[in-house]
């Protein structure tokens, strides 16, 4: 007698506001007021299109799943768009709120699904874990400003391509991933303070899941001074710099003795500060017409260069700037600490992700530069 493989049961939990304060330099999206301060100045909602790229990687692997999801903007329009037929299992406050993450959670989790695809940031993981129960499968499309647990895919795309792999029946390893998060009140003050949560179970598909971000600044000062050293000498009177955020690119505005924001981005010309934590607005405002530079470091563990803590630096910017103007900077430790993993660019655009990929130069010292790779296919 044939026997036949049950289908596969998908959960769908979308944090709509996720990532909104990014582009508009409020460091994050917590708080009652902070999205729509962010929407009253020019944000946009970008974490169902972040879904929408995911769910893109199996569509021809959904036809043969269930999937249950949240009413609206919190997973039932973007199944809808892409031609699935969820069955809704809640329905969220409007707007929404987290204890709305946290019920649509619980809900699933009592349902036993195979497993419970979300898209927000480490707030929204934050959410789930509090909520589902033990032994509940999770992943996370990365949609936050920051994300610090180790619970998210690399890329959108990525946690599309291990929903595919769940779906069609591959052997993943399940293992418990870290849920971290910082407080953003302190974030916005240009401190750091990391505190792990709990943790989930996750598929380990180790190519599309990333590390728990690395903490802590630099602290080889050495090699930070050469690496300083090098692009203030290499540096064009003529030239607007665009200074992007991490412990890496502050140590080098402090060498030139310009104030800095740790968590976001700033704009000199002529070793001045011309702004100040600038958002993504602003950045194509004063950069108009100019000849321009991007000076970037990538987050510690993980390998980003674009798409976390810096979402300021738009697809528009990045392409205005175009490849061979961004300057990359980062110790050869933090380098080595990737273990062969490549540098990961997720921009929201993928034909962006897909032009910055391949071999780039790095600062490592003073003149002295490594070629290595952004990744792309590989994601």
């Amino acid at each position: 007698m044939n026997q036949q493989r049950k289908r596969f049961r998908l959960g769908i939990i979308v944090n709509p506001v996720a990532g909104l304060g990014g582009s508009v330099a409020l460091k994050g999206s917590d708080g009652a007021d902070t999205a729509q301060l962010a929407l009253s100045q020019g944000a946009v909602a970008l974490a169902n299109e972040r879904l929408k790229v995911a769910l893109n990687e199996c569509t021809e692997s959904l036809k043969s799943a269930d999937v249950f999801t949240v009413a609206g903007e919190m997973g039932e329009t973007t199944c809808l768009a892409l031609g699935l037929q969820p069955e809704i299992i809640y329905q969220p406050k409007a707007p929404t709120e987290p204890s709305d993450t946290e019920n649509a959670a619980k809900i699933m989790s009592d349902l036993n699904l195979d497993l419970i695809l979300f898209a927000g940031g480490d707030g929204t993981a934050r959410n789930i874990c509090a909520s589902v129960k033990e032994g509940s499968t999770v992943l996370g499309v990365p949609a936050g400003c920051k994300i610090h647990s180790g619970v998210y895919a690399i890329t959108p795309k990525a946690a599309g391509r291990i929903v595919d792999m769940m779906i069609q029946g591959e052997l993943l390893s399940i293992h418990e991933a870290d849920v971290m998060d910082i407080d953003e009140v302190l974030f916005r003050q240009g401190v750091v303070k990391a505190k792990r949560y709990g943790e989930l179970k996750i598929p380990a598909e180790l190519r599309y899941v990333q590390n728990v971000k690395m903490g802590g600044k630099e602290s080889d000062e050495l090699v930070l001074q050469d690496i300083a050293a090098h692009v203030i000498e290499e540096m064009e009177t003529d030239d607007v710099y665009v200074m992007g955020s991490g412990s890496t690119v502050a140590f080098l505005m402090e060498e030139l003795g310009c104030e800095n924001t740790l968590l976001g981005v700033d704009v000199i010309q002529d070793h001045q500060v011309v702004a100040n934590d600038v958002t993504a607005k602003q950045l194509l405002d004063l950069t108009d017409n100019k000849a321009v530079k991007l000076v970037i470091t990538l987050i510690g563990g993980q390998g980003h260069i674009f798409g976390r803590g810096n979402q300021q630096l738009s697809p528009e910017f990045i392409k205005k700037v175009g490849r061979d103007n961004i300057i990359i900077v980062a110790t050869k430790t933090k380098l080595k600490a990737l273990d062969g993993r490549p540098l990961v660019a997720d921009t929201g655009d993928s034909e962006l992700d897909k032009a910055l990929s391949g071999p780039i130069e790095v600062v490592t010292g003073y003149h002295d530069q490594v070629i290595y790779p952004v990744g792309y296919e590989e994601l």
